[in-house]
């Protein structure tokens, strides 16, 4: 946090993306205790902490209803949410079949679940995103059944994974949403040149967003996977990597 401070003291811009939905953010970013933007929920939405809304990329409902209809296998993994702050942010039609680690943020998350079955019925509206979550395996089968599904001409699939929890989160967001597309967005807007952008991400959702900027960092910490590009390497998460890039690209010691 001291070295985002310096960066944002020093007039470089700090833009926070994360794969979490808005709300679930802002604890950890207003901590940095200056104003910024977010892009949240992997790319769909671009919000100020204020709450004032650049852009948002929702997945059609009738595209998420076929989804569902074609994931009939995976329903119990299946978590939908949307762009509210209020309950129904989060639906799903149980939690039996999430495992350990994802049952803890739903349980955080309460106050905005609601339990809807079959879950097509909460779709009055268009949702941020799809979510299929469960280990690694599972969720293996689930990418294989998302590339048989004839829908690629119309929604992202990106995945997280998390190998020392078995932890795999498979997001569906609208063709062409992804966390590179909306930071390429934001710096097209704010007029900032693509060599200009400094990255950092550790996961497989940060591919497109690393693969955009001029200065990509991948952190220690990172599967080795995504070491295959050539990307510069800082120190892992539990040794302020992202401290670390960040004064080796400003020079600051």
């Amino acid at each position: 946090m001291a070295a985002l401070r310096r960066a944002h003291a020093a007039g470089v811009e700090v833009v926070a993306v994360t794969g979490r939905r808005h709300t679930f953010a802002l604890p950890i970013v207003q901590q940095l205790g200056f104003d910024l933007w977010v892009i949240s929920s992997n790319g769909a939405i671009t919000r100020s902490l204020a709450g004032e809304t650049f852009h948002r990329d929702m997945l059609p409902a009738q595209t998420c209803r076929r989804l569902c209809a074609h994931m009939q296998e995976f329903r119990g993994n299946t978590v939908l949410t949307f762009d509210t702050e209020a309950k129904g942010a989060i639906v799903l039609e149980h939690m039996d079949e999430l495992n350990v680690s994802i049952q803890r943020w739903l349980e955080k998350n309460l106050q905005y679940i609601n339990f809807v079955i079959p879950i097509e019925d909460a779709l009055t509206s268009d949702p941020v995103q799809a979510m299929f979550c469960g280990p690694i395996p599972r969720m293996q089968q689930a990418l294989a059944a998302l590339a048989a599904s004839n829908l690629d001409q119309e929604i992202t699939v990106l995945r997280t994974e998390y190998a020392i929890r078995d932890l795999s989160i498979v997001d569906v967001l609208n063709q062409g949403c992804s966390k590179g597309h909306a930071l390429e967005r934001w710096a097209g807007y704010r007029g900032i040149p693509r060599k200009e952008v400094m990255a950092i991400g550790d996961n497989y959702n940060d591919i497109e967003m690393l693969a955009f900027a001029g200065v990509p960092f991948i952190m220690g910490n990172a599967a080795q996977e995504l070491r295959r590009d050539g990307w510069m390497v800082t120190l892992p998460n539990d040794q302020s990597g992202v401290a670390a890039a960040i004064e080796q690209v400003l020079g600051f010691s």
